[in-house]
């Protein structure tokens, strides 16, 4: 009688028994204790049971060999993970929670108290990442159609939805970049990034693990250690935000001349860094590359699909480009009454793949309106075609702006307005105006001790923008509202200009 099939990230682990997997603040673990950790955790959470068989379970666990061992026991036992952030508050755990109705929760005793308020009347019971029980005689089915993780969505212009991908997605999305990032064992990554993303948990953490190769998990981001980290010639790739590369960018202009030459020549020795998660400013990948000789590889991608398109890992990497489709990944652009479009036209962005989510978790209505003929997922994206490479012009709802009876692109305005001397970031939303429809307004952070007004910026951008992308309103801010991804929140910016 043949063996009952193992979870393929399981059967992987067992091949690199010996290497080091994790590296967080308590010590260095391999994929042996990795493998130990989760089952015994996987034994706790079944409690006797064959399996959770699609049970939520929410994860509130330290940045290292606990939220790892936490992720793969709710695998083993067959449940489906809900991870949590730390940097989230207990209303926002509170409000997954009613949504997601989990059936129990893996929570490091550093957020116990916090968690506590949650915990009350709802019926979830608790579990520690060091609890251990009776071992199974074997993990349950890995179907790849069953459900494994559910994420909640950045609700940068709508109320967070569970988006549930299933083993089969989730095998589908790492197989690719591993393809496309060249991955192998002997690649070791610094993580910065919250794990309830996609960026954190799957582009880096899961490709990491499918690797052989080796994670070292940061709790909290701090630029200087994180230059320290690089500057040492451990790491080979690097992946964040552009949030992250501006504050690192800022870190190295504030070091002694020495510093700089250290980190600057640690970064040159790694083979490859990323940014994604949001628009990459030009002027952020410019600088980076004069500091380190990195073209930052730029990607695009959706909780709900993985990763859709990638600049290529050897050949030309075009500033302002998110590239081409990922291997095993179709895409479409579509105008608004759902026909294709020639090359340099704007359309919505539409993927097919294997990648692409199951559904939104209670919400088959809203799962049913996001696919179209042929399971084509619409991502509510705008790109254009440039010389055979994909440009986002922005979301449909926030930045697409009608005005004056044509449609601008926000992030198009925003790569500009980034040029103004006194500019040090913006975000550009469209606010409604009884005579334009929408009015071009934009919230600026400016450089330390600069000014400027809207006569001034207008007159500077008038050779740079034609008349309906020129700003209408101006409101200098001293910081703009972000996500935990460091994707700036639209509506919270539109917001501003009620009051402003």
């Amino acid at each position: 009688m043949m063996p009952p099939a193992e979870h393929p990230v399981i059967a992987r682990a067992r091949a690199h028994a010996d290497r080091v997997a994790i590296v967080d603040a308590e010590g260095a673990w391999t994929y042996a204790h990795l493998l130990h950790r989760s089952s015994m955790l996987a034994a706790a959470l079944l409690d006797g049971r064959n399996e959770v068989a699609g049970g939520r379970v929410l994860l509130l666990a330290s940045a290292g060999i606990d939220f790892a061992a936490a992720l793969w026991a709710v695998w083993r036992s067959g449940g489906i993970a809900v991870p949590l952030s730390p940097g989230q508050t207990p209303a926002e755990w509170a409000q997954i929670a009613d949504d997601a109705r989990p059936e129990a929760a893996v929570v490091s005793p550093e957020f116990a108290a916090r968690f506590a308020d949650v915990e009350r009347g709802r019926q979830v019971r608790v579990v520690s990442p060091f609890a251990a029980g009776r071992l199974p005689a074997h993990d349950p089915d890995p179907d790849p159609d069953r459900a494994a993780l559910m994420l909640y969505t950045s609700g940068t212009t709508s109320r967070p939805k569970g988006v549930v991908l299933t083993h089969g997605n989730l095998r589908a999305q790492i197989e690719c970049l591993v393809e496309a990032w060249a991955w192998t064992d002997a690649d070791r990554i610094p993580l910065v990034l919250p794990l309830n993303h996609v960026h954190g948990l799957v582009n880096i953490l899961s490709c990491a693990l499918w690797s052989g190769a080796t994670c070292e998990m940061f709790r909290a981001f701090d630029p200087a250690q994180v230059w320290e980290r690089i500057a040492s010639g451990g790491a080979t790739v690097f992946m964040a935000v552009p949030t992250v590369y501006f504050r690192l960018i800022a870190a190295w202009q504030a070091a002694p001349g020495d510093v700089q030459e250290a980190w600057s020549a640690g970064a040159r020795r790694l083979r490859l860094m990323v940014s994604g998660s949001a628009a990459l400013p030009v002027r952020v990948l410019e600088c980076w590359r004069d500091i380190t000789g990195h073209t930052l590889l730029e990607r695009y991608g959706m909780t709900e699909t993985g990763m859709i398109l990638s600049n290529p890992l050897s050949g030309e990497r075009r500033p302002g480009s998110v590239g081409v489709p990922l291997p095993g990944v179709e895409v479409r652009l579509l105008d608004e009454h759902g026909a294709g479009i020639a090359e340099g036209e704007p359309g919505e962005l539409h993927v097919r793949s294997a990648s692409v989510f199951r559904e939104y978790w209670g919400r088959p209505e809203q799962t049913s309106a996001a696919f179209r003929d042929g399971g084509w997922f619409r991502t509510g994206d705008v790109a254009v075609v440039e010389r055979s490479m994909y440009r986002l012009l922005g979301r449909l709802s926030v930045d697409i702006i009608k005005t004056g009876g044509e449609k601008v692109s926000a992030l198009e305005i925003e790569e500009v307005i980034r040029e103004h001397p006194t500019v040090a970031d913006c975000a550009v939303v469209g606010v409604p105006d009884p005579e334009w429809g929408e009015r071009v307004s934009a919230a600026v952070v400016l450089n330390p001790g600069a000014a400027l007004a809207l006569g001034e910026l207008q007159a500077w951008a008038r050779a740079r923008l034609g008349g309906p992308r020129l700003p209408r309103r101006l409101l200098v801010v001293e910081a703009l509202p972000r996500n935990a991804l460091g994707k700036v929140a639209k509506p919270a910016v539109a917001r501003l200009f009620e009051t402003g």
